[in-house]
């Protein structure tokens, strides 16, 4: 659990984006076109479609800017040629992609055994999937994110807003409040900047994820949450006939969130359901895999596997992630539950949010 002095406990609140130090702008707002020559009737054509930015203008296809109503071929070529002035979608040098990796913001869990086998937490820039059974910690640490991103970066939080699109009606705002507290913040502050979203179908969440655009580009957000990422398509979508439609669409989503975490620079943290896996093998005592097979598999950049511990007990074991070492990768694969090596202590599920068991 992270330590914080009382003094400082009074004094916590959101800092504004100015306030930041010499935050970098990561993208080009729309309007910017109009240098271009871009008429404003066009760009607003754009922005009733959702996009904001000349980034997430460029992560389009021409065949879907076609598709927005009054933008013809020939105009959407003037666009895009316009927007490729203003951004560089090419080739850049390995030291250009380093110096963008030092934008990536890493918010704390609350829990200092999950933040160091994380590396230092939750990363911008990228998708964490969660997956596990119900009761496992997914939507608890959900909940402590809310919290922990509202942190100024200095304290290990994102210094931003957070967006939950809720599938499954378990969002708590009464478990922000012991949480906030935890934190030595506000609680009626962290509440407001927190927006959330219930959505009932598939498309009403894909749809939620639209309208992100215009919030993101006018406040500082940092967290995305999507808890559950699946629930919805495993209703919208039955029996074998349907799945190869339900994971084309699964993954036009996934796609959407990839470009808001690249687009925005926030970090996307989404849960996911488990289902039998009648090939586990024998000598696995609980077979169950993710849902949403190899299109959500890919998506995600670090996966993190829960499961429950003794009582309020809950262990996390990272089934995926590109930046661990080899060996290190290996190892988690041929171990069963391999946090045995790397916690002291498991996690566990208090008042203030996910901790740590010790505490």
């Amino acid at each position: 659990m992270i330590d914080l002095k009382s003094e400082e406990q009074s004094q916590m609140q959101l800092v504004e984006r100015e306030d930041i130090e010499e935050e970098e702008d990561l993208f080009e707002a729309i309007d910017k076109l109009i240098s271009q020559g871009i008429n404003a009737g066009d760009i607003k054509k754009l922005q009733d479609a959702g996009i904001y930015t000349c980034n997430g203008l460029m992560m389009h296809t021409k065949k879907s800017l076609t598709g927005i109503k009054g933008l013809s071929e020939a105009k959407v070529d003037k666009i895009c040629e316009a927007a490729e002035k203003i951004v560089n979608f090419g080739y850049v040098t390995g030291s250009d992609v380093l110096l963008r990796r030092k934008s990536v913001i890493k918010i704390t869990t609350g829990s200092q055994a999950l933040d160091e086998l994380l590396g230092g937490g939750i990363e911008t820039l990228s998708i964490t999937e969660a997956f596990g059974e119900f009761r496992s910690g997914k939507t608890q640490l959900a909940h402590t994110l809310c919290v922990s991103t509202q942190l100024p970066i200095n304290m290990r939080g994102g210094n931003g807003k957070v967006a939950y699109i809720d599938t499954e009606g378990t969002f708590r705002p009464d478990r922000i409040v012991p949480i906030a507290e935890r934190f030595g913040m506000d609680a009626g502050a962290v509440l407001d900047n927190i927006v959330y979203a219930r959505a009932y179908t598939y498309e009403h969440q894909y749809n939620l994820l639209l309208g992100l655009a215009a919030k993101m580009s006018e406040e500082p957000f940092r967290l995305l949450i999507v808890d559950s990422v699946i629930a919805l398509f495993r209703v919208d979508f039955t029996g074998r006939g349907e799945l190869a439609e339900r994971q084309q669409k699964l993954a036009q989503m996934l796609s959407r969130l990839t470009k808001i975490a690249e687009e925005f620079n926030v970090a996307v943290y989404m849960t996911n359901q488990v289902i039998a896996d009648p090939g586990g093998g024998v000598f696995i005592s609980d077979p169950k895999k993710p849902a949403g097979g190899h299109v959500l598999a890919h998506a995600a950049t670090i996966r993190l596997m829960f499961r429950k511990g003794k009582g309020e007990q809950r262990v996390c074991k990272v089934f995926d992630a590109p930046n661990l070492p080899e060996a290190e990768a290996i190892s988690l694969q041929l171990h069963i539950f391999p946090l045995i090596y790397k916690f002291h202590d498991p996690l566990i599920i208090t008042p203030g949010g996910i901790a740590d068991a010790k505490d």
